[in-house]
């Protein structure tokens, strides 16, 4: 793992996914998500077809079951129908912009095949219901999804009686279709839930990154509120000096119109600064984001948001500053990464001192033999600024990789006396 840490500005935003490594990105797709190139939906299409095992039963009866050429043909053809059909309900599931119209008539076509084979061809064919009552599950909605499931499982009992299956094999073909249909229903709630929780951890975002921009327009309001007026003022009665032929009057007022300009600049200036200056809170929510996209699983305490509240503004914002970076590391070059930590801690140094302690740790590759890259370095001349260090080295076991940000507990009533 690379630990080269460029500015985190550019790649880590609270209302946006960063950037991934072109290759990594090519395969990642978040379960719910709409595939975004082609690469990602032959890996989901892969996956798909590793369950098709079922299909042994039918395969072997068109191999060794006796068939007529023509039942062979026919048989091998609507196989093929039954399993095409399959694919492009998943790959039109896949796809925004899915039409249900057409995924519906895509599912009827493969009940069709299934009961039109089993009475042609033999009730080896019944396991196709297994497929078509997990594609019932898919298309279904959700209060109808059972019912829909249960409904395919008597469709194969009904089917199996008819065909004269074997009685011994019906109920557990049965099950098999239901208990298949059971667990894409609830894969679908899962997916669902998923979906809502990452556009809940995007809204979370984007309300702390609106909440730092009210902060500043109220903040820019008062200060200039304040100061314009005062300025509109006393050029009024530097105005009316001169009119008068009062000069050191009037120079006076002058004067304190500059000084009144001056104290505005570093005013505005401040209150920039303090906006451009990450928070906790927004850089955590920002994280989820980031590792959500990464495929990398966040595991923070949630009192970690309020771990520190009377901490200075400036330790605040380093520390801030060491989560954005971390996070950023682990997207950029975290391979092998599935969870992030992040810890809060407080300790005792040897001067006496009380220092407040952020630890992000992943469970990757880890560093290997390279060299801390800019972010780094940059990293820890922000936290040297504020009398605070920078820690690195591998995680626990000697995985992964483990930054720890340390910086003076000093208050920020204590700061501003």
């Amino acid at each position: 793992m690379m630990i080269d840490m460029s500015d985190a500005r550019q790649t880590h935003r609270t209302d946006g996914h960063p950037e991934v490594g072109p290759a990594r990105a090519s395969f990642m797709n978040i379960p719910g998500a709409p595939v975004e190139t082609r690469r990602q939906l032959m890996v989901k299409v892969s996956w798909m077809l590793l369950w098709m095992f079922y299909l042994i039963y039918p395969v072997q009866d068109l191999l060794h079951g006796g068939h007529s050429t023509a039942g062979l043909v026919a048989g091998w053809l609507a196989l093929a129908a039954f399993v095409a059909g399959y694919v492009a309900l998943v790959v039109l599931r896949s796809m925004a912009g899915m039409r249900p119209r057409l995924c519906r008539a895509v599912v009827a076509t493969m009940v069709v095949v299934a009961v039109l084979t089993t009475f042609g061809l033999g009730t080896a064919f019944l396991t196709l219901f297994t497929y078509a009552s997990v594609a019932v599950a898919i298309i279904a909605p959700v209060r109808f999804a059972l019912a829909s499931v249960a409904g395919m499982a008597g469709l194969a009992v009904l089917v199996g009686l008819a065909a004269h299956a074997d009685r011994g094999d019906i109920p557990a073909i049965a099950l098999t279709a239901f208990l298949s249909g059971v667990a894409m229903t609830g894969l679908q709630r899962l997916v669902a839930t998923m979906k809502e929780l990452r556009e809940a951890r995007a809204a979370v975002a984007h309300l702390a990154a609106s909440e730092e921009r009210l902060r500043l327009a109220r903040d820019l309001h008062d200060l200039l509120g304040h100061s314009l007026s005062l300025i509109t003022l006393k050029s009024e009665l530097a105005g009316r000096f001169m009119d008068a032929g009062k000069d050191e009057a009037a120079r006076a007022q002058v004067a304190d119109i500059e000084n009144v300009a001056r104290q505005s600049l570093i005013d505005v200036r401040e209150a920039v600064t303090g906006f451009r200056r990450p928070t906790l809170p927004v850089e955590l929510a920002a994280a989820r984001t980031a590792l959500a996209a990464a495929q990398v699983t966040l595991e923070a305490a949630p009192e970690l948001v309020d771990a520190w509240p009377g901490l200075a503004a400036e330790e605040a914002g380093a520390l801030a500053w060491a989560l954005r970076e971390a996070v950023t590391n682990i997207v950029r070059h975290g391979e092998g990464a599935t969870v992030c930590t992040v810890r809060a801690d407080e300790t005792w140094e040897g001067d006496g001192e009380r220092y407040a302690v952020l630890e992000i740790a992943d469970d990757g590759r880890g560093p290997g033999k390279s060299q801390p890259g800019n972010g780094l370095s940059g990293l820890e001349e922000r936290l040297a600024l504020v009398g605070g260090r920078l820690e690195t080295g591998p995680g626990e076991r000697g995985r992964g990789f483990r930054l720890r940000a340390l910086v003076p507990l000093r208050t920020a009533s204590v700061t501003t006396s």
